[in-house]
């Protein structure tokens, strides 16, 4: 059992340094639009502080972590210049060693609580409407 758990804490680190390469990746100037786009959209979904899908919520609750999160990872780095990624992985490491914490984005909070509430607003006008 120990052995799986060490499996999901170094997949969990991984995902952890490839989204703060993502935050440098998509901050860096010669990165091109497109993937930056994409880029800062991952991130804030990876640092906001709520889940689209709250995890609570059996198999789709875990469902972002496990397949959007790293599908949004791969796009990115399919996307993103070779050397800006090598450099952004070097920034990446050098963040680890000094173990500053991760931003977070209350954005992308923000917008995630406003698409529950417009969720939440357009069910309830559908239920009152019949």
């Amino acid at each position: 059992m120990s052995n799986v758990l060490q499996r999901v804490r170094g997949w969990a680190n991984a995902l952890k340094r490839q989204v703060m390469m993502l935050w440098f990746s998509y901050r860096h100037p010669q990165t091109p639009w497109l993937p930056k786009v994409v880029a800062i959209i991952v991130v804030a979904y990876a640092l906001s502080p709520i889940d689209l899908i709250p995890d609570f919520i059996p198999i789709l609750g875990y469902l972002d972590d496990v397949i959007l999160l790293p599908l949004g990872i791969w796009i990115v780095i399919k996307l993103m210049p070779a050397a800006v990624l090598e450099e952004c992985r070097q920034l990446t490491l050098a963040w680890e060693k000094t173990q500053q914490p991760r931003p977070v984005s209350r954005v992308a909070a923000i917008v995630i609580i406003l698409l529950w509430l417009a969720l939440l607003a357009g069910l309830w006008k559908f239920y009152t409407r019949y």
